[in-house]
């Protein structure tokens, strides 16, 4: 799903005057714009499967639209769409979890836990972001979102606004994920 080039003949970010609806749309087309990439990276991160992706996507996309029509500048677009995503992903797999799709462990869990993906080349990078990848999925919801937040450049502060934490518990909570992601490598190598 990809958001319109521009809005009404004016530019992608330049939010019109006409009315709620169109700033709507103006919002969304400059949110979808700048940080689209990012949205699709986080729903890889989220699921799997190539179409429960898609669905999952369109998911986000909807309900970033949706969401500029409460939007009222009290935190950066930035934020506002990743906190909107975040929380719409969660969603998701919680919902797919009741259908017995997921199984989430703890981080003392996915560090004990025996490998389960086939055999990959450790010196591929493509294999190394899938095994990257999948060990994330495997995180609970809230640490998931917080190394996520992290992989898109989110110093803790701004992890904590989108997620509701503090700064101080969402870096304890980095560091913890690195280390044990860190672990899981080390003993595949």
């Amino acid at each position: 799903m990809s958001a319109p080039a521009s809005s009404g003949g004016r530019p992608v970010g330049e939010v019109s005057q006409a009315g709620p609806q169109s700033r709507q749309d103006d919002l969304y087309a400059s949110a979808i714009a700048e940080f689209g990439a990012a949205v699709g990276r986080l729903a890889a991160a989220y699921e799997r499967d190539p179409g429960l992706q898609q669905d999952l996507m369109q998911d986000i996309h909807v309900a970033v639209w949706r969401s500029f029509s409460t939007f009222r500048n009290q935190c950066s677009l930035r934020t506002w769409v990743y906190r909107v995503a975040h929380n719409t992903a969660s969603s998701f797999v919680r919902r797919h979890r009741k259908l017995g799709r997921a199984h989430l462990v703890s981080l003392e869990q996915l560090d004990d836990r025996a490998e389960e993906s086939p055999v990959e080349r450790l010196h591929d990078e493509a294999a190394v972001a899938d095994r990257l990848r999948e060990l994330i999925r495997q995180l609970k919801p809230i640490d998931r979102d917080v190394i996520l937040l992290y992989l898109e450049d989110l110093d803790a502060a701004s992890i904590g606004e989108v997620l509701g934490l503090s700064a101080g518990n969402v870096a304890q909570k980095v560091h913890r994920i690195k280390k044990v992601l860190q672990r899981r490598f080390r003993m595949k190598s």
